[in-house]
């Protein structure tokens, strides 16, 4: 062995892993890594302009790849500024490994400039937090991160590394790459499902989360379509199977078809795998609740610590997803006979995702999605953040084979756009589409510059309704007339986006969308319609006069 600085020994262990990108805001707390990759050319660093940017682009390459997405940031506002992106990582079941640069380690606790204790704070968001105050230990650190972060329910992990440890010069022995654990499902566990399923009348499954991959989503899909299962997203998860199979039923969360809704209340059988049955899909634990008397619930997670944690769970399988969707797709049971409600779902799915013209609205947002699904590929990854403008891409949007949706199902604003930056760099020879709301792109505007940096492709809906309309929507619903603090005011979009070297266009009329799309899609780089909607219509269920009237 030959010594190498503890920023050698980090970046090389990273190479050693793997990783092949890192997302970062340049701070003095680590500037050997950054030394480091200045020599490791495999690792390409994408510079961002907030921390909180970076956070989300390495989560969304988490989501994209089903590697740790990674990310440095610096100690104190920059950590603190990360943590939104952390959390996002936690609730959605994200690999991510954070690296925050911290004060050397003889003025730990003195409250020296930027202190914080990382692994007290990220501790509550993250599946693992810690900090590496000898260098020698960096390949063992390493190793378990990518371990904890990848294992069971995947997730975030943050690791302090002191100023002066990434300085020492010390011998280290490299860990060899950490692979993944594929855990097949029981095979009795498997026996058994398919004797509740000859007993039930009316199944129905969620699928969607932690661990869930192409792969899964394959398997599933024959698996449920051979037995005519219905199939429901979980919120947010709406690529975990193809849009376009044939048992595919619609998405679960907010806004929702009620006739998907009462499929799951009456169901017998619930078939749940990947999804926690969080909030958000369950309606706020009304719809399917924890103990869900009269309902069998099966529940397929790769983390046991997750099976009969909130739900009961009559028939709990641990097993990697895609292990287990494999094993039931080829699983033959000749006395099983294939139910009818699956593609009887479908057609409901696909009359409700229909938009049909709303009167009196110059500029209609459903008959808008309907010129992208004609106009865009079918493997276009749509990006988006937090809004009721979201609602209408939830509904009207078909998505592809995964990965094509990312959206965070912690509900974080100005998400989209770095998560857009971060597919078009992944991914640049597909259509990245980013749907955001006016208030939910300026959270994270400024990663534009990103975006231009390194010559992204990307399109950028902005639907402006002068409004936080998410919260407008429940303060005229809970005191009707009473607006305070949801009224905005924005700035030219399309001039922002010039400024960056994109091009822009204002659209006010639903008939000028489907133009406004071509011409953006004859361009390259950034490209953004400027969408102005009223607010009026503040959701693709209601208007606000309603809710007043209610």
């Amino acid at each position: 062995m030959t010594t190498r600085t503890g920023g050698q020994i980090l970046v090389d262990q990273l190479r050693i892993q793997g990783c092949d990108r890192v997302f970062t805001v340049p701070g003095e707390s680590f500037l050997a890594a950054l030394d480091a990759l200045h020599d490791a050319p495999a690792i390409d660093v994408v510079v961002c302009r907030q921390e909180g940017g970076v956070a989300y682009m390495a989560d969304a390459d988490g989501k994209l790849t089903g590697r740790p997405g990674v990310a440095f940031v610096t100690r104190g506002p920059g950590a603190t500024n990360a943590s939104a992106g952390v959390h996002v990582a936690f609730q959605d079941s994200t690999p991510m490994i954070l690296f925050v640069g911290d004060l050397d380690r003889a003025d730990k606790d003195r409250e020296g400039f930027q202190e914080v204790d990382f692994p007290a704070f990220f501790a509550p968001i993250a599946k693992w937090a810690a900090r590496i105050d000898d260098a020698r230990r960096i390949p063992e650190y390493i190793a378990r991160a990518y371990r904890v972060a990848t294992s069971g329910r995947p997730g975030p992990v943050v690791l302090a590394i002191p100023e002066d440890m990434l300085r020492d010069e010390v011998e280290a022995l490299d860990r060899p790459p950490v692979p993944p654990i594929n855990q097949p499902p029981c095979a009795g566990a498997v026996e058994a499902l398919f004797g509740l399923l000859k007993d039930a009348t009316n199944p129905v499954a969620i699928v969607g989360g932690a661990g869930w991959n192409p792969a899964a989503a394959h398997h599933f899909a024959n698996f449920a379509a051979r037995h005519g299962i219905p199939v429901a997203a979980a919120f947010r998860r709406q690529d975990a199977i193809a849009n376009d199979c044939r048992v595919y039923a619609g998405q679960l969360g907010y806004g929702p078809n009620p006739k998907l809704q009462q499929r799951v209340r009456e169901a017998d059988l619930l078939l749940v795998v990947g999804a926690r049955l969080g909030e958000s899909t369950t309606d706020g634990y009304r719809l399917v609740t924890p103990d869900h008397p009269g309902q069998t619930l099966v529940h397929v997670h790769p983390d046991p610590n997750e099976l009969g944690r909130v739900y009961h769970a009559d028939l709990p399988i641990c097993a990697e997803m895609d292990e287990f969707a494999e094993v039931v797709a080829d699983w033959h049971e000749p006395d099983l006979l294939p139910f009818r409600a699956g593609e009887e779902a479908h057609r409901e799915w696909l009359d409700w995702s229909d938009p049909k013209p709303r009167e009196g609205v110059t500029l209609d947002l459903g008959p808008c999605v309907a010129a992208m699904r004609a106009a865009l590929p079918a493997d276009t990854i749509v990006c988006n953040g937090a809004g009721n403008f979201s609602g209408w891409w939830h509904r009207y949007w078909h998505y592809g084979p995964m990965p094509t949706q990312l959206a965070p199902t912690s509900g974080t604003m100005g998400y989209g756009l770095p998560a857009a930056v971060a597919a078009s760099l992944r991914f640049s020879e597909r259509t990245v589409v980013c749907v955001a709301g006016d208030g939910d792109f300026l959270m994270n505007g400024q990663e534009l510059a990103t975006a231009a940096q390194y010559g992204a492709n990307l399109i950028v809906i902005l639907v402006d309704n002068g409004a936080y309309g998410t919260i407008r929507m429940h303060q005229e619903r809970e005191y009707p007339g009473r607006v305070e603090a949801t009224v905005l005011a924005n700035p030219d979009f399309v001039k922002l986006a010039e400024a960056f070297g994109g091009w822009g266009v204002r659209v006010e009329k639903t008939e000028d969308f489907a133009l406004a799309l071509e011409a953006a899609k004859a361009r390259t780089g950034i490209r953004l319609l400027h969408c102005v909607t009223d607010v009026e219509v503040i959701s693709n269920a209601t208007t606000i006069t309603r809710l007043r009237e209610r």
